[in-house]
């Protein structure tokens, strides 16, 4: 957290510290690397407008985010777009920490699943669930740098862990069953 007696962080110097962190995040929120570029800029135009981040308690990254959260929504809904498009940079880089090679197919389908139970959750319950499983953000500071009640943090984060949970089984279940079905189909007999 920042003290109070810091300067305001003017939105080249928050681009040059956070970039990364918000290009990521919003990857996570479902915004097509395709696109990514133009949102990341987006995001820090706004917050550029807004006249950069002044310290308070919330942190640079949860002020971010709540921008990140309103221009992802915009996006997605001026493009009407059902499915995410997962997170190909880190599943490769992920996949190619294995030395074996069932072991790098093996992590990529798990995150290719995180992924995909991500897609089931709404942007408001994605976005508390990624800061705070995902980035480690406290529920306090989730609910500042998003100007909502910390209740309402609690609440969408215990929702979205439910949905997420149930949804990551689900997936597992039929990725053993598809991949089962898929390897009886090519033993011969």
């Amino acid at each position: 957290m920042q003290q109070a007696d810091e300067p305001t962080l003017d939105a080249g110097t928050l681009f040059r510290r956070h970039a990364a962190f918000v290009a990521g995040f919003l990857v996570r929120l479902g915004i097509d690397r395709t696109e990514l570029d133009d949102v990341v800029q987006e995001v820090f135009i706004i917050a550029h407008r807004r006249g950069g981040f002044a310290p308070g308690p919330a942190r640079p990254t949860t002020w971010l985010a709540d921008i990140a959260v309103r221009v992802a929504a915009n996006k997605k809904r001026s493009h009407r777009r059902a499915r995410v498009q997962a997170d190909g940079e880190t599943v490769d880089r992920k996949a190619i920490a294995h030395d074996e090679p069932a072991a790098a197919l093996d992590a990529r389908r798990r995150l290719d699943r995180v992924h995909r139970a991500l897609e089931t959750l709404d942007d408001d319950k994605r976005a508390v669930f990624v800061l705070y499983e995902l980035d480690g953000h406290g529920c306090d500071e989730i609910a500042e740098g998003l100007g909502v009640p910390v209740g309402t943090i609690y609440s969408r984060l215990h929702a979205a862990r439910k949905k997420f949970t149930k949804a990551f089984e689900r997936l597992s279940k039929t990725d053993a069953h598809v991949t089962s079905s898929t390897v009886s189909a090519q033993v011969p007999r």
